[in-house]
Order: structure tokens, then sequence, then C-alpha cells
């Protein structure tokens, strides 16, 4: 038996028996269904408590930002994957989930992570850390996740809008007004402006609301999924699966390269 592994397993999420269905501690069916919204549902199996009504207004807005971004590498999978399986609509989804990592759409988990250990310094540096850990960032010479974007310039549209959402709904902005400060420094330091991008004000936003940071790519995923599900429809409607497929040989052509020995 492991260190860590507690003596007697348990689940503290769900169980049901003959007659009912119960959801940590609450009747699903007598003080759930129709109770909760699908977003306070997710909020609450990973939060463990129903969330205030400011919570549920942003992590609404984070989830309605993420679950749409045009052709893109989750849809051209999902999209391809359907029309090799077309009878089997959650393996052509599952296939553009595996998309969402650390380049695209998953990159707010790594944002919440690098905004902690700059919320750590501060409490145990001062504010004027914030300085010295936009230079170490930069110093990398690696991407900065939350920051950039390759075609929304001068800044992410939707970074602007969430931030606005945020300030109207309320509630802490502790991680909102840091990744603004560290978004200043990084702009003086470069001499231009990089925007934050919509993964980063998600991270900032999620874990103003307490969202435990395990759980950000999660609901990522989630979000993506309904996407997802339009872009599936639409394939069977409107069928691109095969153009992209034609094209990406005009793209990628066969170079003639002999090897020296089979």
């Amino acid at each position: 038996m492991g260190i860590n592994q507690p003596p007697h397993p348990s689940t503290s999420i769900s169980t049901s028996d003959n007659d009912t269905i119960t959801v940590m501690g609450y009747d699903l069916v007598k003080e759930i269904i129709g109770e909760l919204s699908f977003t306070e549902m997710m909020y609450f199996l990973c939060c463990k408590r129903k969330p205030q009504e400011f919570e549920e207004k942003i992590l609404n807005a984070c989830l309605v930002t993420l679950m749409e971004h045009g052709i893109n590498p989750s849809t051209i999978v999902t999209r391809i994957v359907s029309d090799s399986v077309p009878n089997e609509p959650q393996v052509a989804i599952a296939a553009g989930l595996l998309n969402v990592g650390g380049v695209f759409a998953g990159t707010s988990e790594q944002c919440a992570k690098m905004l902690i250990d700059l919320s750590s310094k501060v409490e145990s540096e001062g504010i004027q850390s914030i300085r010295k850990f936009a230079e170490d960032l930069l110093s990398s010479k690696t991407p900065i996740a939350g920051f950039g974007h390759l075609h929304h310039k001068p800044d992410d549209p939707r970074s602007v809008k969430l931030f606005e959402v945020a300030k109207k709904a309320g509630g802490p902005k502790k991680f909102m007004d840091l990744i603004l400060k560290l978004s200043n420094e990084i702009d003086q330091i470069k001499g231009k402006h990089i925007t934050i991008n919509a993964t980063g004000a998600i991270a900032a936003l999620m874990l103003d609301i307490g969202v435990p940071v395990e759980a950000i790519r999660s609901f990522s995923v989630v979000s993506r999924s309904a996407g997802l599900a339009a872009h599936l429809l639409e394939e069977k409607n409107n069928p691109t699966a095969r153009a992209i497929w034609r094209e990406s040989r005009k793209t990628v052509p066969y170079v003639n390269k002999k090897v020296s020995k089979l």
C-alpha cells in the first residue's frame, strides 16, 4: 500500500440506490435538477460549494469565451475524424479535445500557476518584485503563458470584455489586478504593448472565483467540447474534411530524396 493511499478508498461525489441519486450529500432529483444551472453544477462539483452570483457570471463568461474560435487544430481534427468515423460523434469530439493543451486553449492552467507564483513573491518581497518577475520571464526567451496572440493586436478583444464583465460582476480581483500589473511591467521592459490573451484573462478570473488551478484546463475542455459539437454537425451538412485533406497535400508536397540504402 502506498504511503499516501488511504486505508479504505472512497468517493464523496455521488452514489445511488433503487430510489435516489445523491450528489455530494444532496438529492439530485429533489434538490439539484431544476435548481442549479449547468455552470453552477460544474462549479459545485469542482469547488465543493454553490457559486455566488458574481462567480457564476464570471465563469459563464469564461466558458463562452473558450467555446468557439473558428477553424483551428481542434476543429480540423474533429472534422477529419468525423469524415473517417462518421457514426461515432464522441470519437471525433474526443479527438479534437486532445488538442487542448500547452499550446492551444489549455494555457490558462500554465498562466494560473505563474500568477500563483508571482502572488507568493509579492506577498514575501513586495510589489516591486513584479518588475523582476517580468524581467526573468522575458530573459528566458520562451513564450509567456497568457500573453501575446498571433492575430489579435494590439489587444485581444476577448480579454478586454472579460475584464469588463468581472469588474461589473463584483467580487475579489486579486489575480486580475496582478496580471494587469505584470502586463504593464512587460510592456515597459519590451518598449511595446503585448496583449493579455483570452487564456491569460481566464486564468486570472478563474483564480479570483476560487476554481482550483488543477481544474482550470478541465473547464476549458468542457467548454471546447460544446464548440466541437457545432463543427461536427456542420461537417455532416457542409463537409470540409476532404477539402482540408486535398489542400494539405498541395501545401505539403512530396520531395523526392532517395535514401542511400534500403
